[in-house]
Protein backbone atom coordinates (compact mmCIF):
# COMPACT_ATOMS: atom_id res chain seq x y z
CA UNK A 1 0.00 0.00 0.00
CA UNK A 2 1.39 3.41 -0.92
CA UNK A 3 0.96 6.64 0.90
CA UNK A 4 0.30 8.51 -2.35
CA UNK A 5 -3.07 9.30 -3.85
CA UNK A 6 -4.49 6.77 -5.89
CA UNK A 7 -4.90 8.04 -9.46
CA UNK A 8 -8.28 8.81 -10.70
CA UNK A 9 -9.62 7.91 -14.06
CA UNK A 10 -11.14 10.18 -16.03
CA UNK A 11 -12.70 8.21 -19.55
CA UNK A 12 -9.96 7.05 -20.95
CA UNK A 13 -7.37 9.39 -18.91
CA UNK A 14 -5.46 8.83 -15.76
CA UNK A 15 -5.22 11.88 -14.01
CA UNK A 16 -3.14 12.17 -10.70
CA UNK A 17 -4.62 13.88 -7.77
CA UNK A 18 -3.12 16.18 -5.52
CA UNK A 19 -3.77 15.51 -2.37
CA UNK A 20 -5.32 18.65 -0.42
CA UNK A 21 -2.73 20.83 1.33
CA UNK A 22 -3.35 22.28 4.64
CA UNK A 23 -3.26 26.04 4.23
CA UNK A 24 0.38 27.59 5.96
CA UNK A 25 0.11 29.73 8.67
CA UNK A 26 0.19 33.29 7.82
CA UNK A 27 1.16 35.64 10.90
CA UNK A 28 0.20 38.31 8.71
CA UNK A 29 -3.17 37.27 7.15
CA UNK A 30 -6.46 38.70 8.09
CA UNK A 31 -7.62 36.55 11.43
CA UNK A 32 -11.06 37.61 12.59
CA UNK A 33 -10.98 38.72 16.67
CA UNK A 34 -14.09 37.26 17.66
CA UNK A 35 -14.89 40.49 19.46
CA UNK A 36 -18.32 39.49 20.82
CA UNK A 37 -20.90 42.70 19.34
CA UNK A 38 -24.04 43.33 21.71
CA UNK A 39 -27.29 44.79 20.50
CA UNK A 40 -27.93 48.44 21.67
CA UNK A 41 -31.61 48.55 20.87
CA UNK A 42 -30.61 51.38 18.03
CA UNK A 43 -30.91 49.99 14.46
CA UNK A 44 -28.56 53.04 13.82
CA UNK A 45 -25.92 51.85 16.12
CA UNK A 46 -26.53 48.40 15.60
CA UNK A 47 -25.59 48.45 11.83
CA UNK A 48 -22.61 50.43 12.73
CA UNK A 49 -21.50 47.66 15.52
CA UNK A 50 -22.23 45.24 12.79
CA UNK A 51 -19.90 47.14 9.98
CA UNK A 52 -17.00 46.96 12.52
CA UNK A 53 -16.87 43.21 11.66
CA UNK A 54 -15.69 44.05 8.14
CA UNK A 55 -12.33 44.45 9.64
CA UNK A 56 -11.92 41.03 11.07
CA UNK A 57 -11.62 40.22 7.01
CA UNK A 58 -9.03 42.64 5.99
CA UNK A 59 -5.28 43.55 6.25
CA UNK A 60 -4.38 46.44 8.82
CA UNK A 61 -3.98 48.58 6.54
CA UNK A 62 -7.76 48.63 5.62
CA UNK A 63 -8.96 48.99 8.70
CA UNK A 64 -8.68 52.63 9.07
CA UNK A 65 -11.61 53.29 6.56
CA UNK A 66 -13.95 50.83 8.42
CA UNK A 67 -12.87 52.55 11.47
CA UNK A 68 -14.00 55.69 10.37
CA UNK A 69 -16.93 54.81 8.11
CA UNK A 70 -17.90 53.57 11.59
CA UNK A 71 -17.28 56.50 13.73
CA UNK A 72 -19.27 58.46 10.92
CA UNK A 73 -21.71 56.60 11.18
CA UNK A 74 -22.40 56.76 15.03
CA UNK A 75 -21.17 60.49 15.05
CA UNK A 76 -24.59 60.99 12.43
CA UNK A 77 -26.58 58.36 14.39
CA UNK A 78 -26.21 60.79 17.88
CA UNK A 79 -26.79 63.86 15.65
CA UNK A 80 -29.90 62.44 14.40
CA UNK A 81 -31.03 61.78 18.32
CA UNK A 82 -30.06 65.91 18.85
CA UNK A 83 -32.38 66.70 16.27
CA UNK A 84 -35.37 64.86 17.18
CA UNK A 85 -38.32 66.95 19.00
CA UNK A 86 -38.64 66.34 22.49
CA UNK A 87 -41.81 66.92 24.56
CA UNK A 88 -43.85 69.78 24.20
CA UNK A 89 -42.06 73.11 25.89
CA UNK A 90 -44.79 74.33 28.77
CA UNK A 91 -46.92 77.00 27.96
CA UNK A 92 -46.09 79.99 30.41
CA UNK A 93 -47.89 80.48 33.60
CA UNK A 94 -50.19 84.13 33.36
CA UNK A 95 -48.97 84.22 37.22
CA UNK A 96 -45.57 84.68 36.73
CA UNK A 97 -45.78 87.34 33.94
CA UNK A 98 -43.47 90.33 34.16
CA UNK A 99 -44.36 93.38 35.50
CA UNK A 100 -45.37 95.98 33.60
CA UNK A 101 -43.75 99.60 33.41
CA UNK A 102 -44.93 101.92 35.87
CA UNK A 103 -46.10 105.01 33.68
CA UNK A 104 -47.71 106.35 36.13
CA UNK A 105 -45.00 107.28 38.52
CA UNK A 106 -43.41 110.79 37.93
CA UNK A 107 -41.10 112.16 40.45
Amino acid sequence: MSDSVPDATAGDETVEVEPEREPEYDPAAPAPLNVDRTPTGNADVDAQLERLGDADHLATDGHLEVYEDVHRGLRDALTALDARPGPPAPSPSYDQRAPSPSYGNRS
